[in-house]
């Protein structure tokens, strides 16, 4: 499967000038919910992580909300294992809700990751619970930090993101977008 084509086909990943929930500027855009609003592409890419850790004993899938969940569910389904979500509360993010990941092997899946701000949070909220976190997945990673895991991505572009001050898109004049939850 091409997956860029894909992700282009289904006007995921989109190319411009944007403005991203960070406030920072990026030449490239990841449009999730248009993977998540296709069941079947969904499915099809879930289907390449679960690939990966089949034959793992994953007993239980969590994703942080709101795409994750819907990723985490496919996962798991596709495992034949439980999901559940770690959601915020309170400033932190928490697996709550009854789901027992306690000593239990869990997967921790996600949509897109930039910053992995997401991620490390519910990484602590796994552990928190007594879960051992077997994994880190990710549909797509467009992240270029240097981060305290390496997740298993479908697809994998580290896009560079600009200050709106040190912008060259910005300079260059080419008009400001934002699509992110509008």
């Amino acid at each position: 499967m091409d997956i860029e084509k894909l992700l282009r086909e289904l006007m995921v990943l989109q190319e411009g000038h944007f403005l991203l929930n960070s406030g920072l500027h990026s030449k490239y855009y990841f449009q999730k919910f248009r993977i998540l609003e296709n069941p079947d592409a969904t499915s099809s890419l879930c289907s390449i992580i679960v690939e990966k850790y089949r034959g793992k004993d994953i007993e239980w899938v969590i994703g942080p909300t709101t795409g994750g969940i819907i990723i985490a569910f496919e996962v798991a389904r596709q495992l034949g294992v439980h999901s559940g979500f770690a959601e915020e509360r309170d400033g932190k993010r928490v697996v709550g809700r009854g789901f027992d990941i306690g000593d239990k092997r869990v997967l921790l899946v996600d949509d897109v990751m930039t910053t992995g701000k997401s991620i490390v949070e519910t990484l602590d909220a796994i552990h928190q619970k007594g879960g051992e976190v077997a994994g880190v997945a990710v549909l797509i990673d467009r992240s270029v930090e240097k981060l305290p895991f390496t997740p298993f991505a479908v697809y994998k572009r580290a896009v560079e993101n600009f200050s709106p001050d040190e912008c060259p898109l910005c300079k260059s004049g080419i008009q400001l977008q934002k699509l992110g939850g509008a």
